[in-house]
């Protein structure tokens, strides 16, 4: 008979598709490197339609990351981490690339795991499926912030005036300028509110409320591959790096 899911037991889903999403994410930047590090262009990577397959999974990730903050007892710690290892591989990447990544997905991981650390006595007084929808509604409320407005699709309720973008400090909220470029870009809206609706999520996860399947690991390799997201995230871009260049040169 199958054990019955106990409170604070770990989701070995939660494991296997964070493992899931990090391949992605590696295969996406070897071929991003490929077209602009050595002109091999494998165009399926690189059409508009993808953009969307893109953050999927980067929004899987992000959810999942904020799930898993139910289970930590100090996500400030783990917040200032992160960010510091985001920060790390800002000086980092150009000796790799061309580019850097200025607000990437460590740096917003970072600040969403230090906002929910600060609020998280006030986030645990709000029901889990109320603080759900307010996220959604206000993920497609915000979700245009870059096409300067917020609202629904293309009916905007709030213009966002030009000044705030040609700042030029306010990229990290979205509010980003004409000359800001980025090789890896999250801002915090709108997608801090799906790292927000995750942690809501997190509870049903933690108090065993999820089906029993969830709970345990499936594919151990992938759930392995789960645990250790961040060092494979500052990893495989100098891994990358290297054997393009053994390939290539």
């Amino acid at each position: 008979m199958a054990a019955v899911a106990k409170k604070s037991s770990r989701v070995g889903l939660f494991d296997e598709l964070r493992g899931f999403a990090i391949i992605c994410m590696v295969v996406y930047h070897a071929m991003y490197d490929l077209k602009y590090l050595h002109g091999v262009d494998v165009p399926i990577f690189f059409e508009s339609w993808f953009d969307v397959i893109r953050d999927i999974f980067a929004g899987m990730f992000m959810f999942i990351s904020g799930a898993v903050c139910k289970y930590s007892s100090n996500n400030i710690k783990r917040g200032v981490q992160c960010f510091f290892i985001g920060m790390l591989m800002t000086f980092i990447m150009p000796f790799f690339t061309n580019g850097t990544i200025l607000f990437g997905i460590l740096h917003f991981m970072g600040v969403c795991m230090m906002l929910y650390g600060l609020a998280e006595s006030f986030l645990s007084k709000i029901p889990s499926i109320v603080g759900i929808s307010v996220c959604v509604f206000l993920f497609i409320f915000t979700m245009n912030i870059a096409k300067g407005y917020l609202g629904f699709g293309g009916f905007a309720l709030i213009e966002i005036p030009q000044q705030a973008y040609d700042v030029g400090v306010l990229f990290p909220l979205g509010l980003k300028n004409a000359y800001f470029w980025s090789s890896d870009y999250f801002p915090l809206l709108p997608w801090m509110f799906v790292f927000f609706a995750g942690s809501f999520f997190g509870v049903y996860a933690k108090n065993g409320d999820l089906p029993k399947w969830t709970y345990p690991v499936h594919l151990p390799w992938l759930a392995t591959v789960g645990k250790y997201t961040i060092w494979i995230y500052i990893l495989h871009q100098p891994i990358l790096y290297f054997t393009f260049n053994l390939i290539f040169n």
